[in-house]
């Protein structure tokens, strides 16, 4: 508790420092490069990600609740374009019944490609664990699987939550000879659930894709990180593809991509980014960095 409280003081006391190291740290580890693999791999993978998702769930919910949720929330990760992927999403949850089991094997494969390679930016982001400890090839293999299995149990939560408080945002009451409608409240706490839903799964990623056993409170701390540096990007995002860009006069048919992909990449450079402030905190008062810390 004393060694965790010391990192925090000198982090509380040295801010710009931390930054400092944790941008150099993220530089030396071609943290640019690795987001933009993160984001060539889920623009492949997202699509057939969701697909698998709403073909399980549309067994338990109907179709117009799945995509209403998933409205909600795909505008956390593609910032201004989420309408376009809603549609194709319609279009094959309308022709489930001629998916087969093939195809679904397919789904499956090319939806995990995002987790393999986000586990191998990790290891890079994380090297001081890999050289400790190595994962077995084995672990490496399913750990997209169930990652997979968790979001779709996740977004089942979600949807049911969100339901609820779609419900209550059309009730009303009356106060003081005035009528009050829930729908305000009800549209802050699904902005707020978004919000905490984005952090908690940030927060999962950073606990299980690094080699080892990191502490929640590591893990919380890197999706708090991530967590407010994308709710900043993205709102940052869609105000400039809304205002300043021209991406549709140079790209034409090709924007909705473009945006994704650009999205896509700065999400990966934040969720590396919250990865890099983990390491950093994990390396205060290390053996590399004892002089470090005692000075300044």
């Amino acid at each position: 508790m004393a060694f965790y409280s010391f990192r925090l003081r000198w982090v509380i006391s040295h801010p710009f420092k931390f930054l400092w190291r944790v941008l150099l740290g993220f530089r030396d580890n071609q943290g640019m490069l690795l987001s933009g693999a993160v984001a060539y791999y889920s623009l492949l993978s997202i699509i057939p990600l969701l697909i698998l998702i709403l073909l399980a769930l549309s067994q338990v919910l109907t179709e117009q609740e799945l995509l209403n949720t998933l409205g909600q929330h795909l505008n956390l990760v593609v910032a201004g374009e989420s309408q376009a992927l809603l549609e194709q999403l319609a279009v094959v949850l309308s022709q489930r019944e001629k998916i087969g089991w093939l195809l679904i094997v397919v789904l499956l494969f090319f939806s995990s490609m995002a987790f393999t390679v986000l586990e191998n930016a990790m290891s890079v982001i994380f090297f001081h664990r890999v050289v400790i400890k190595r994962r077995h090839f084995m672990v490496s293999a399913l750990l997209p699987y169930l990652y997979i299995l968790s979001l779709g149990l996740g977004f089942l939560l979600v949807t049911l939550i969100s339901g609820a408080l779609q419900t209550v945002g059309g009730e009303s009451f009356q106060l003081w000879g005035t009528q009050w409608s829930l729908s305000g409240l009800s549209g802050l706490l699904l902005y707020f659930l978004g919000v905490v839903g984005e952090i908690l799964m940030l927060a999962s990623l950073y606990w299980v894709m690094p080699v080892g056993k990191l502490s929640w409170k590591h893990a919380l701390l890197g999706g708090v990180v991530a967590g407010i540096l994308w709710e900043f990007t993205r709102h940052l995002l869609v105000w400039y593809f809304a205002s300043l860009s021209v991406v549709n006069v140079v790209y034409g048919s090709l924007a909705t991509t473009i945006v994704a992909l650009l999205s896509l990449e700065m999400a990966g450079m934040i969720i590396l980014l919250g990865a890099q402030v983990i390491a950093e905190y994990e390396r205060l008062g290390g053996e590399d960095d004892g002089a470090g810390l005692s000075t300044g």
